[in-house]
């Protein structure tokens, strides 16, 4: 069965940078498309940042083009959210997410969820 565990979220002030990371576990993690999504209080879960199984491709909603970089260390099952610029909308709830297969944009898509780790962006 496959297990994610989130780690890196914190507390940081208004244009400073936090490091995401998502274990992955019970599987072969390169078979699978990984995501960060995130969910304000109030507002529904949104996509962040994908990446497909190789790597070679990424996405990411327009909020955080050029702000957040999403990677994968295929090797130590891991994929990264680096996150700089932050700012205080981006404070959230965020998750890693893994679907077997292609990319999909769609929360609703992913089979898997880590539990989540807090981000707080004070102003």
């Amino acid at each position: 069965q496959v297990q994610l565990v989130e780690s890196g979220g914190g507390l940081e002030q208004t244009g400073g940078s936090l490091r995401l990371s998502c274990a992955f576990s019970g599987g072969t993690s390169s078979d699978y498309s990984m995501g960060w999504f995130r969910q304000a209080p109030g507002k529904e879960r949104e996509f962040v940042a994908l990446i497909s199984r190789s790597g070679s491709n990424t996405y990411y909603q327009d909020s955080v083009k050029g702000r957040f970089t999403i990677s994968r260390d295929i090797a130590k099952n891991t994929v990264y959210l680096q996150m700089n610029s932050l700012k205080p909308e981006d404070t959230a709830v965020y998750y890693c997410a893994a679907r077997a297969g292609a990319t999909r944009i769609g929360s609703y898509d992913y089979n898997y969820w880590g539990p989540g780790t807090q981000v707080t962006v004070s102003s």
